[in-house]
């Protein structure tokens, strides 16, 4: 632990920032999940989990969650495959 108030302060802001990261991610990844779920049970309300995964994937992304280029590709690959089960 260290003896320095402002790395005190600082290891105290990282970990808040660590736990709230966590959390976005986890609910990132369950809203990508629910949107495939829905998509391979070819569901009525598969076009609406796909917009919410993409509002939530480039959110994000914008946030530095994660790469600009991961939330194209991931977006890309949920399009693709809703409109291949569409068909």
């Amino acid at each position: 632990m260290p003896n320095i108030k402002s790395a005190i302060k600082r290891v105290r802001v990282s970990n808040k920032k660590a736990t709230n990261n966590t959390v976005k991610k986890s609910t990132l990844k369950s809203t990508v999940k629910k949107c495939k779920e829905g998509i391979a049970k070819n569901d009525t309300a598969a076009p609406e989990s796909l917009k919410n995964a993409c509002v939530a994937l480039d959110k994000a992304a914008s946030d530095n969650l994660i790469h600009k280029n991961t939330a194209a590709r991931r977006k890309s690959r949920l399009t693709k495959a809703y409109n291949a089960a569409k068909k």
